[in-house]
């Protein structure tokens, strides 16, 4: 079934993300901006963690989350501690909610619009899984070449 790869994705993802969020050496170079680079490290960490709880968690899985998607990109010096925490309680929640999901509701439209046209819940999951999987490199690279200068 597909969700059980969904599953195993964003499991191995956010685990992944969780691994380079404590790879840092401080709490501060987290949220380092540089050149051109637009988001740190530490800000797409709470996107990821407020996409995944809106778009899993709470549209499909009921839960009471509610996104600030501002303060995503806003929010600063979040200690590591609380964004590995915060990463952990996102795994906990996909994976309750994909154990639920039916093959009924796979192939269903997804509850809310979020593109220009409707897709299928099948389809905007796969979808989430390749954007976390963007940011995640975008934040192994943030560490690597922000990180490592400091």
């Amino acid at each position: 079934m597909l969700t059980e790869t969904l599953k195993t994705l964003f499991s191995r993802d956010l685990n992944k993300l969780k691994s380079e969020i404590a790879s840092y050496k401080n709490d501060t170079n987290l949220w380092i901006i540089d050149k051109n680079i637009a988001n740190s490290a530490g800000n797409l960490c709470l996107h990821l963690i407020g996409n995944l709880n809106t778009y899993i968690g709470a549209t499909l899985g009921g839960s009471n989350y509610i996104r600030n998607r501002e303060l995503e990109f806003s929010l600063k010096d979040v200690p590591k501690q609380q964004l590995i925490n915060m990463i952990e309680a996102t795994i906990i929640v996909v994976n309750e909610t994909l154990d639920k999901i039916t093959d009924e509701q796979l192939n269903s439209q997804y509850p809310t619009l979020v593109f220009q046209e409707k897709t299928s819940t099948e389809f905007f999951l796969v979808h989430l899984t390749t954007h976390l999987a963007y940011h995640l490199g975008q934040i192994n690279y943030h560490r690597r070449l922000l990180d490592d200068e400091q």
